[in-house]
């Protein structure tokens, strides 16, 4: 338990002196870009590897073609997704996370057992919430 408290310092520590820089908060620029709707999933999605547009939208069937193309190119753009084109008649595209992006699956991976662990307690705050 102290560990984690220890931990826990360390990184306000680090939030804190992040804010305090100045100009925007890299720590809040990069988070507002991989914690969005749709990016998390996508880079979780293509953890098991290469897929092609139409294999990530049949993956994450409520996303819209649009905002998958979006998405993918801030992933693109912010380093975490390489697109590939494939010289074929019709040109074939695959999306592919670099080293950066696969560098993001074990803290993904940690946010997702936190809140696999943490849904019923989440869901009973929210009902009493709600109840008053």
């Amino acid at each position: 338990m102290q560990q984690a408290q220890d931990l826990a310092s360390v990184y306000v520590e680090r939030w804190n002196a992040a804010a305090e820089l100045s100009g925007p908060c890299p720590v809040r620029d990069v988070l507002d870009k991989i914690g969005d709707k749709w990016s998390m999933l996508l880079v979780m999605t293509l953890a098991s590897g290469p897929k092609r547009f139409n294999q990530l939208h049949r993956d994450i069937p409520d996303i819209s073609q649009k905002m998958l193309t979006q998405t993918l190119r801030n992933l693109q753009r912010d380093g975490m997704v390489a697109r590939q084109v494939f010289d074929t008649k019709p040109p074939s595209v695959e999306y592919s996370l670099t080293t950066l992006g696969q560098s993001l699956i074990v803290p993904f991976g940690h946010l997702i057992e936190w809140a696999n662990e943490s849904i019923g307690t989440i869901a009973a705050a929210r009902s009493d919430f709600d109840a008053t």
